[in-house]
């Protein structure tokens, strides 16, 4: 039977590619989205792929959506932790609430997503939890001390998660993507891109989003069983702290 992964934020950008790359490794595959509607049914329609609409603010949301994925694809074996935002602005005129949205996107959202299914996957004795984290948790960021923050923090959260899940046959691993090639990135000029951003890339080019897909699948599969509190870094050389 096929091991049913849930990747949150799954139906646009890094996280669609992560979710259609876990299909195709055979992987039942729920995509889940908080708002555009439009894309996600449109994603629905190109890929297959079973998508459901919560909010992972909402720890309450988070248990009622996963019980409806487990009731329809069955137990989470794999949770990808991909839903972010941003709300960026210099520390001094950042207002509380752009913090706390994406504290409680970005980091609290893991929790609201994990513990629902830690406790299945101990009894089961196998879980791969997988966190979408970043460059910018790792080196910080100019205007971005709240995501910043939040993608540290998910480090943190990976590591001493890690432990506890190590004798019940769980690996929990962190991802911390570059610069990639996605929507957001398209909104920068070329003058932007080729003066400030392609320089600090030593490979001197944007990742691709299904460059981080199969880092995902990787640390999904069995192959991976011995990999667990882990930061595998996949930006082109930027950093490596």
């Amino acid at each position: 039977m096929a091991r049913t992964a849930i990747v949150t934020g799954g139906v646009r950008g890094i996280g669609a590619s992560i979710a259609k790359a876990l299909k195709a490794a055979g992987y039942q595959v729920a995509a889940t989205y908080a708002g555009q509607d439009d894309a996600a049914n449109a994603f629905r329609q190109e890929t297959g792929i079973s998508v459901y609409k919560w909010d992972v603010r909402s720890y309450d949301a988070c248990v009622a959506g996963i019980a409806k994925v487990e009731a329809e694809l069955g137990p989470v074996d794999v949770l990808v932790n991909n839903a972010g935002i941003t709300r960026d602005a210099m520390f001094h005129k950042m207002p509380p609430e752009q913090w706390k949205e994406v504290i409680d996107t970005n980091l609290t959202g893991l929790f609201n997503m994990t513990r629902p299914v830690w406790e299945g996957m101990r009894e089961r004795g196998f879980g791969r939890i997988i966190n979408i984290s970043s460059i910018n948790g790792q080196k910080g960021q100019a205007g971005q001390a709240n995501y910043s923050a939040a993608k540290a923090g998910d480090l943190g959260f990976t590591r001493a998660l890690a432990q506890e899940g190590a004798r019940k046959g769980i690996t929990v691993n962190a991802i911390c993507p570059g610069y990639i090639n996605t929507a957001m990135m398209a909104t920068i000029s070329e003058d932007v891109m080729q003066k400030h951003i392609l320089p600090q890339i030593p490979v001197g080019r944007l990742g691709e989003p299904d460059e981080i897909a199969r880092c995902v699948v990787f640390l999904a599969s069995d192959d991976a069983a011995f990999i667990t509190g882990s930061t595998l870094t996949a930006n082109g050389g930027q950093y490596m702290g």
